[in-house]
């Protein structure tokens, strides 16, 4: 059942992304089939009901035009901590991909446990999507991955479980040449 916070929290994301047309990269779906996937994990997790409203805002801060303060605004101080430590910190004037993903890991190690559960259900469902859709860029971004897990052992243990399983299932599977 939907606390009040996080419909709220839904209804808002839906609204910025779907202001820009935000689209999943690799399927064309509606961005928002990833923040529900990542709410739902959270909720499976028994997360709160801020961070359920965090895990659909959670992009929204990155991709839309919304900033911080009006996510404090609307939901109030906990709501708004949390997305303000799932934000990557990193700029592309701060170096190449290398750097900016090490800026923003750093940013996560100080992060809460919950926002690290929230990051753990992101890294999850969005570990499948690349992996399916793009198998050139998932040999990047699961290293990626690897590295962020060692940041995120605060997070919630089923779902550190589940994503270093992700993880280390994508580096143990033969992969199939091209012919």
């Amino acid at each position: 059942m939907k606390d009040s916070l996080e419909r709220r929290c839904e209804a808002f994301a839906r609204k910025a992304h779907d202001s820009i047309n935000h689209q999943r990269k690799y399927t064309g779906e509606p961005y928002t089939v990833h923040l529900q996937a990542v709410a739902d994990l959270v909720r499976r997790v028994s997360g709160s009901p801020e961070m359920i409203g965090a895990a659909w805002l959670h992009d929204v801060v990155e991709d839309t035009p919304v900033t911080l303060p009006e996510i404090q605004r609307e939901f109030g101080e906990a709501v708004a901590t949390l997305v303000c430590e799932l934000t990557d910190v990193s700029r592309p004037e701060d170096g190449n991909r290398k750097v900016r993903k090490a800026i923003d890991r750093e940013h996560l190690a100080g992060a809460s446990p919950d926002a690290k559960t929230i990051k753990l259900a992101d890294l999850i469902d969005n570990s499948h999507s690349i992996q399916e859709h793009s198998p050139g860029f998932a040999k990047v971004y699961m290293q990626e991955k690897r590295l962020l897990l060692e940041v995120l052992q605060a997070g919630h243990p089923h779902l550190h479980a589940m994503a270093s399983e992700i993880v280390a299932r994508y580096f143990e599977e033969p992969k199939q040449s091209l012919r």
